[in-house]
């Protein structure tokens, strides 16, 4: 089979443009699909008129989940993930602070959505790496505050990229858990922070 390239050079993108796409539907992938199967390359503003197309629905699609839902944090599980400051800084001495349990867990809400909306986090210690291995509704009823977190702030405030020290200190950050612990990894700590405010979702509260 004949191997599309633009310019002689192999079109080592299109995995990744397929596994974006996929998400948005399956009409948008095919659509992708059928460019690079024809016997001869389409030209090259074609492939970009479609590769715009489909991340514009990609982020349109993204767009439309609530800040903070379930899905939000999903995706904020993956944005910790490609985070050196997470997962790199945070996987020797604060991922080991787990109650032998091999995990920390994180809640966090919109205080103006309410308790009822908070999601999950959890994260494990893999590789020598602090990963998150799971974001999406509560699956932790119970919380040791003496390892884990409960944070809550207004929409607003979650989206102003908040400094946490500043943020606690003058109580838009309302905090449970381990803040001598906090306190010693705030830059990391500032880190979850600003994935926070740029993990794209709409402004309609979160399903409880």
């Amino acid at each position: 089979m004949q191997q599309h390239s633009i310019n002689g050079e192999p079109i080592k993108f299109i995995g990744h443009v397929i596994n974006k796409v996929i998400l948005t539907g399956l009409i948008s992938t095919i659509s992708l699909l059928r460019l690079f199967t024809r016997k001869e390359t389409p030209p090259m503003k074609t492939i970009l008129t479609a590769l715009t197309l489909s991340l514009l629905s990609a982020s349109a699609a993204h767009a439309s989940t609530p800040y903070m839902s379930t899905d939000w944090a999903a995706q904020a599980c993956q944005g910790w993930n490609a985070s050196a400051p997470l997962s790199s800084e945070l996987g020797t001495k604060w991922i080991k602070n787990d109650k032998n349990r091999g995990y920390k867990i994180i809640h966090m809400y919109r205080t103006d959505c309410g308790a009822a909306s908070k999601v999950e986090m959890k994260i494990a210690s893999k590789d020598g790496k602090a990963m998150c291995t799971y974001g999406g509704p509560v699956a932790t009823s119970s919380l040791d505050y003496s390892v884990d977190y409960l944070m809550h702030a207004s929409t607003k405030d979650w989206k102003s990229d908040m400094n946490p020290a500043t943020a606690m200190m003058f109580g838009a950050l309302k905090f449970d858990g381990p803040k001598m612990e906090a306190m010693s990894v705030m830059g990391p700590f500032k880190a979850f922070m600003t994935l926070a405010s740029k993990v794209p979702g709409e402004a309609a509260c979160p399903a409880k």
